[in-house]
């Protein structure tokens, strides 16, 4: 630590800080436009000049070291004088397009000319212009606002690892852009939106819609994939007019990918809002009474057939909120053992204990790994803001990462190992060169992809090499350290909380006479074409074209939920709109339907609550459908602040001779998504995802 002065104040900071750290750290504000805390040190603006005691002039502060006993003034008429001029020449070329300018209201220029510019100007010539880029079906460019501050170029260098814009051009000739034409293709390309200081890029699907004042925030959590990134949802009236992202140094940092940041207008379209029954082959809208009447009398005729006992098929997408696939679980588990309740993915993931299926390395841990071996999957598409994790990590230097599975396109070196089963085993029993790197390692990581999972894989065998690594590999897991480096990447938002629920049964090819969809796809499951098929959901989607009945939910936005990232750590989204129609929250239609077939049917009886946090607040002496809680099941839920509870298992206790090698099988470990942009319901009826996939996985994106 070493001792520096601020305005007549003493700090004691880190050695090695700059003076706009020193400057912050007693609540000194230094205005900046290309400065930022996770992008590299630029100094091209010169905005956060401060006069420093010996120095002949003033000083750029965020690339000035401190040094002990240095004495910094930032408000002498010295340092007001070189700020305003700053500002004057930053406004000699940008136009008046404030009226215009969707980053009005918002813009840090607009901000800083009111706070440190002059009043006037004593420019009196013409004003440059520069040819707008195209950039995408994403990103916006008014090229002449443009200050050439530089972060859209660091943070596609450095964050994103996709080096495809730069400068051009030297003094008044300086532009930014592409160095070939053609678009700007990362799957955070959105973020540069956030950094950009003025109005040079912006949002094009939201051009022209709103002014910031005229928005209502509310903070949410988003589904798009298992991370939970955290993000902020604005809203005017009844409309969602954009998603940004939330600050949160353990999951996502502040950044977003551009799924969870434009496919927001899915969220409103192909909606279903009311209730359908299928008549004639057409489906019918119908009132609730209506819907439930016809499931009821279906369900009860199939019970009541005493020749033989039916199977009846309950099928929950993995992106469902816990208290709406919880309720599920529990009627099914009242109605008797011919109820099947599964997961949509088809997957294999052993239920017993939580360290089956967690992000056991939790993802700000990262940062601490030394070794990555990605098995099956791709990071880079699949949860992209752990790959921001992975290539920071790399960017540190002595960070060594390797795949088995298919080729892979990630933002940093990562060496293919091989393509399948036959790898793993080597590397598993210590004959691959990779084993000798692993064993060395004093912090490794080993990321599963979930598609090992599935059906056509033997998830054994999976679980009982991972056992033999963890054997071999003494550092892999290490009590004393509290590291657990066996980690799982699940696709969907809310997995992790559906296994924790215990639903991950295989389902095998049966013929069910009833078919329950939670928000389910039916593509992924071999059925009997006769089945009567419920589907309820929030969009018309796939399954939505095969249902005998439709039943309308709601969507994230539109419900207070709780969701289970991949590392264990459940979080609440918000309820930012109105459902529209007669679609209400899935928990309340499953509470309905579930209390309209006891009343009339069975028991004559309630089903015991009717708001939503009686689920997760009931007494422990009260009992539901004959089962205890969610919060038993589940108990870190019981927690206030919903943190995630890390309990560090060990797998499989096999032995070495019971593994069942089949060295015949030479297929490659697969990914798990094909295309980036289209993953779930809501992205499907989004228009602008629909876009990006036709521009960039076309490879049509050189213009």
């Amino acid at each position: 630590m070493i001792k520096v002065t601020v305005d007549g104040i003493d700090v004691f900071i880190k050695r090695g800080s700059t003076v706009l750290q020193a400057c912050e750290a007693v609540g000194v504000e230094i205005p900046r436009f290309c400065y930022h805390e996770r992008l590299s040190v630029a100094g091209n603006c010169r905005m956060c000049l401060v006069e420093i005691e010996k120095t002949p002039k003033p000083v750029a502060s965020c690339a000035m070291p401190t040094m002990d006993g240095m004495k910094i003034f930032t408000s002498t008429p010295l340092v007001k004088k070189a700020r305003e001029a700053v500002l004057e020449f930053l406004l000699l070329n940008h136009p008046l397009d404030c009226p215009i300018c969707d980053q009005g209201g918002e813009c840090d220029l607009q901000d800083q000319a009111m706070l440190f510019g002059s009043d006037r100007s004593r420019f009196y010539e013409t004003k440059r212009g520069v040819e707008d880029k195209n950039c995408g079906p994403l990103i916006k460019t008014i090229m002449t606002r443009c200050i050439h501050c530089t972060r859209c170029v660091r943070f596609a260098t450095e964050i994103a690892g996709v080096e495809e814009l730069g400068t051009t051009g030297r003094g008044r000739e300086t532009e930014i852009g592409t160095y070939v034409e053609k678009t700007f293709k990362s799957e955070l390309s959105g973020n540069i939106i956030d950094l950009c200081p003025v109005g040079a890029l912006t949002s094009k699907p939201y051009a022209f819609m709103t002014r910031p004042w005229e928005l209502r925030t509310t903070n949410s959590i988003d589904i798009s994939d298992g991370v939970g990134s955290n993000i902020r949802v604005d809203s005017r009236g009844t409309e969602i007019l954009r998603v940004l992202p939330r600050f949160n140094e353990s999951i996502n940092e502040e950044w977003i990918s551009d799924k969870t940041r434009f496919s927001y207008d899915g969220l409103r379209l192909q909606r279903i809002e009311s209730p359908y029954i299928r008549k004639h082959g057409q489906l019918i809208p119908v009132s609730w009474a209506d819907a439930f009447e016809t499931i009821t009398s279906k369900l009860i005729k199939s019970l009541n057939n005493t020749k033989v006992k039916p199977r009846i098929l309950g099928l929950v997408s993995e992106s469902i909120d816990l208290e709406s696939a919880w309720v599920l679980k529990r009627w099914f588990t009242l109605l008797g053992t011919n109820f099947d309740l599964s997961t949509n993915n088809k997957s294999k993931i052993s239920c017993d204990i939580s360290s089956n299926y967690l992000q056991n390395t939790s993802i700000e841990a990262i940062e601490e790994a030394d070794l990555c071996l990605l098995i099956g999957v791709d990071p880079r598409y699949e949860a992209s803001l752990l790959n921001v994790r992975l290539r920071k990590r790399y960017l540190e230097g002595g960070f060594t990462v390797a795949s088995v599975g298919s080729p892979l396109n990630l933002t940093f070196p990562c060496s293919q190992l091989g393509l399948g089963e036959d790898t793993l085993i080597r590397i598993s029993e210590g004959y691959h060169p990779f084993s000798k790197e692993l064993a060395k390692a004093e912090k490794p990581i080993i990321i599963i992809g979930s598609t090992l999972f599935n059906l056509k894989n033997d998830s054994n065998m999976i679980y009982e090499l991972l056992t033999l690594l963890r054997q071999n590999i003494p550092n892999l897991i290490n009590n004393d350290s509290n590291w657990n480096g066996i980690n799982f990447l699940n696709l969907e938002a809310n997995s992790v909380g559906i296994f924790n629920l215990g639903i991950s049964e295989e389902i095998f090819n049966k013929d069910y006479a009833i078919i329950f969809l939670l928000a389910a796809d039916l593509a992924k499951i071999p059925i009997n074409t006769d089945s009567f098929i419920i589907y309820q959901g929030s969009h018309g989607d796939i399954s939505a074209n095969f249902a005998d009945v439709i039943l309308p939910g709601a969507t994230f936005v539109e419900k207070p939920s709780i969701f289970t990232n991949i590392e264990g750590q459940s979080q609440i989204s918000n309820k930012v709109i109105d459902p529209p129609g007669l679609a209400r929250e899935d928990w309340k239609v499953l509470t309905e339907l579930v209390r309209y077939f006891l009343r009339n049917y069975i028991y004559n009886s309630k089903l015991g609550f009717s708001q939503k946090k009686q689920i997760r607040t009931l007494n422990r002496n009260e009992v539901m459908l004959g089962v205890d809680k969610m919060t038993s099941i589940i108990p870190f839920l019981c927690k206030t602040n919903l943190s995630v509870n890390h309990e560090k298992h060990e797998f499989l206790d096999l032995k070495i001779n019971k593994i069942k090698l089949n060295l015949d099988k030479k297929l490659p470990f697969r990914k798990s998504i094909h295309d980036f942009y289209i993953t779930n319901n809501i992205t499907r009826a989004s228009v602008v995802m629909s876009k990006c996939s036709s521009i960039y996985n076309n490879r049509d994106n050189f213009l």
